[in-house]
């Protein structure tokens, strides 16, 4: 018997990562929803589809992540990513139906200078991650069986994000200014993907809050270094350093994750360098 599951989001990065990887698995029934085909902003909408579906996993890829439009306009953040986060956490709840949900670093301020737990104090300086927030808070008031999976600095062979933003300044030959400032971990969707059907495959019923992202850590600019290795024809020395960049959002400055509690899990090393080095190469197939 199949286990059936729900993902919601499937025009976004990880969706169509955990669908490349996984869709032809033998054991998992997945059904992939996108807004037009499933609003989760629409409480009857959700309450309607999961009553028609019999799901036992629900991960909810859905989200507003334009982290600077969302200083402008903070009610189109919050309403995808917390209100629509309550909705899918009272259909499961009424339905049976496990959540696992992607939130981010950007739930801590950034203050810090070691590694975040699940267990630290939460105070986001945008509204991004105030959204983020509010959406595992309405997670942790409604249900008792769930995932919520912070990670960080995404990024894949799909959509946009920051990995692809740079091959394409690299490919066209442009100049790049990268900030030093921030210290994180670049997370590769595959990773996370593998850690997500973990969860699901072994059946995990520890639930609650786990931090997830690559091993190690680096900043935007030695990102971009990385990702240049891979262009022999291009000028590394193009890419130039900067302290700060113009932004309406603040972002934190550091935002290392202490994955301990994931590492239990999921015993594998992966470290975010050949994270980055695969994911170029699938995308130098193309």
């Amino acid at each position: 018997m199949k286990t059936k599951v729900l993902v919601t989001g499937a025009q976004g990065q990880l969706a169509q990562t955990l669908k490349e990887l996984y869709v032809a698995d033998d054991n998992i029934d997945f059904t992939f929803t996108s807004k037009s085909y499933l609003d989760i902003t629409n409480s009857e909408e959700v309450n309607t589809f999961f009553i028609q579906n019999s799901f036992e996993f629900c991960i909810n890829c859905a989200a507003y992540t334009n982290v600077e439009q969302a200083e402008t306009t903070p009610e189109a953040a919050f309403l995808v990513n917390a209100e629509g986060v309550k909705n899918l956490a009272n259909a499961c709840k009424l339905n049976g139906v496990i959540l696992i949900h992607i939130s981010t670093d950007y739930v801590f301020d950034g203050k810090k200078q070691t590694p975040y737990t699940e267990e630290d104090h939460t105070h986001p300086i945008n509204e991004y991650g105030k959204s983020k927030l509010k959406g595992e808070e309405y997670i942790r008031k409604i249900l008792s069986r769930y995932f919520i999976i912070r990670t960080s600095w995404l990024y894949s062979k799909y959509g946009h994000n920051f990995l692809k933003f740079v091959m394409g300044k690299i490919q066209n030959q442009e100049q790049l200014k990268i900030t030093t400032s921030q210290i994180g971990t670049p997370t590769s969707c595959n990773d996370l993907s593998e850690f997500i059907i973990q969860l699901i495959k072994q059946n995990i019923s520890n639930y609650g809050i786990y931090h997830f992202s690559a091993m190690g850590e680096t900043n935007w600019y030695q990102f971009a270094l990385q990702i240049c290795k891979h262009f022999n024809n291009y000028d590394c020395n193009n890419i130039v350093p900067v302290k700060t960049f113009l932004s309406k959002a603040i972002r934190p400055n550091y935002s290392i994750l202490d994955n301990y509690k994931a590492k239990l899990l999921f015993k594998k090393d992966v470290y975010w360098q050949m994270s980055v080095d695969k994911v170029i190469t699938d995308l130098s197939k193309k």
